[in-house]
């Protein structure tokens, strides 16, 4: 079980994890919940909603009034709403983030994964579904085509809405992130081009307290819990 940063603060008792764009709760599951468990923590995996950020917002409030004290985390945007939601809290209610592979800071409107959402929604409705799973298919790893073809062949047709939200999100930036009050563990790839490392790096810098580990996407790719497992090493190191 992880300790606490200050001996009158309780446990945590669950870990919310967010997933990414596209991605669902059962990626975020398995990415975390091996890590969670081992952990005696109980994994509460979040679903897209709709609308997309302020449904993930809801459920973290949520979860903080059932458990009492949490930690948050999730993959590429999940991550950052995860990291917005613990900024706006003291410390009671969030014990630490858990970051795996963020992808921007500030505006989106440059981030390659942005980029890439905004694509895929307008391929979505210019090409349809399957035709669009065989183009991303084309041009990614085995493991990220058989993922994101489950995961989209789920989420549609509501995931056409979720991508463009997504890509208009805002995320913490470094100076936001500097007046973070708990631990962030983070994990990113640096051979990720959707998911720079210069992001996770910038992020490990501007908390006052942080752990990043880096992995590749061929060790990724093989293990989806290695993100659980990496992060939750670094939030280790510093709680």
């Amino acid at each position: 079980m992880l300790g606490t940063d200050r001996s009158d603060r309780p446990r945590p008792t669950a870990l919310v994890a967010i997933p990414g764009t596209g991605s669902d709760a059962d990626y975020v599951t398995r990415a975390f919940g091996p890590a969670a468990a081992a952990r005696g923590l109980e994994l509460i995996a979040l679903e897209p909603a709709t609308p997309l950020i302020e449904g993930y917002r809801q459920a973290l409030t949520r979860a903080a009034r059932s458990h009492g004290r949490i930690l948050v985390g999730g993959v590429s945007i999940g991550a950052a709403v995860a990291l917005e939601w613990a900024l706006t809290d003291d410390g009671n209610r969030c014990a630490g983030v858990l970051a795996a592979l963020p992808a921007w800071s500030g505006d989106a409107r440059l981030a390659p994964a942005a980029s890439s959402a905004r694509a895929t929604a307008e391929a979505l409705e210019r090409d349809g579904l399957e035709a669009t799973i065989a183009a991303m298919s084309a041009g990614s790893p085995d493991w990220l085509a058989a993922e994101l073809a489950r995961s989209w062949r789920r989420l549609h047709p509501g995931l056409i809405d979720a991508l463009r939200e997504a890509a208009s999100y805002r995320a913490p930036t470094p100076s936001d992130i500097a007046g973070l009050a708990v631990p962030l563990g983070i994990v990113a790839a640096g051979d990720d081009p959707v998911h720079p490392i210069e992001v996770a790096r910038a992020w490990d810098r501007a908390a006052p307290r942080s752990a990043l580990t880096e992995v590749t996407l061929d060790g990724w790719g093989r293990d989806a819990a290695l993100l659980g497992r990496s992060a939750f090493d670094g939030l280790s190191r510093l709680t």
